[in-house]
């Protein structure tokens, strides 16, 4: 009896649906952290009548023949990377991007990945850095005897030093774009790499065409939405426990045939 596997890959579908949305779930309080949602197909088809074949000597065709699906398989994985709400934090080295594009950040390896978590800090050495030290691309020091600093939309830096009143242009931030921001790996730490899918990483400066601009004291917070998360959750659920059903009812059709004389 086909259904017993047929629920069966229907289960193990549903849980990974459910571990997908227990990460979005978990992440909701992660700072610029990108909703997921998971995507199924089913599989291929035993075919007992293929569709179109004649069903008789005078050239007469089946029109929708037989088939028979054998269950569902995970199609994949897909990040939702539409732009979070903003809150604002009174930290002037907070910044969030509004529009398309990330940070990119200079981990110790040498290369490169990218952020919109922008939730920075100031390094021993003055630098503009991630909250695990890793440098933001290009590399921005602030003078160490700054008394304020400045962060505009097109992502100049400029500090006020002692005894001056004019603020001085110390670094400008740059932003990396994708052909296909979904296809990018993530690592982790709010990090992401580039990857085949995601295509090659186009920089330039906020505010310039394609490129979203930068506010200052702000964060951008998750894009999951707890209720749509629960009620895709209770749906999960639901399904999960329809195919159990439908193992058990397969189960019971068995032992009664078993049981015939």
């Amino acid at each position: 009896m086909k259904a017993l596997s047929t629920a069966a890959t229907g289960m193990l579908a549903q849980q990974m649906n459910v571990e997908v949305i227990s990460n979005n779930i978990a992440n909701m309080n992660t700072t610029a952290y990108k909703r997921q949602r998971a995507e199924f197909q089913d599989l291929l088809y035993q075919n007992i009548e293929r569709v179109g074949a004649a069903t008789s000597d005078n050239g007469t065709l089946a029109p929708s023949g037989i088939q028979i699906g054998v269950g569902v398989k995970a199609g994949g994985v897909y990040r939702i990377t539409g732009q979070g709400s903003l809150t604002e934090t009174g930290n002037p080295y907070d910044v969030a991007i509004s529009g398309k594009g990330y940070f990119r950040v200079q981990m110790p390896d040498g290369t490169n990945s990218f952020t919109r978590a922008g939730s920075f800090q100031i390094s021993d050495q003055g630098q503009l850095v991630t909250t695990d030290g890793f440098v933001i691309a290009p590399g921005i020091t602030i003078p160490q005897d700054a008394i304020d600093v400045s962060i505009n939309n097109v992502g100049q830096v400029q500090a006020q030093i002692a005894g001056q009143v004019q603020f001085n242009q110390v670094g400008q931030l740059e932003l990396s774009n994708f052909p296909n921001e979904a296809g990018l790996e993530g690592l982790g730490d709010n990090l992401y790499r580039e990857s085949p899918a995601s295509g090659q990483a186009l920089t330039g400066n906020p505010g310039a065409p394609g490129f979203g601009t930068v506010q200052q004291g702000f964060l951008e917070i998750s894009n999951v939405n707890p209720v749509a998360e629960i009620t895709a959750l209770i749906s999960a659920q639901r399904a999960y426990e329809m195919n159990s059903k439908v193992i058990t009812t397969a189960d019971e059709m068995m032992n009664t045939t078993s049981r015939l004389r």
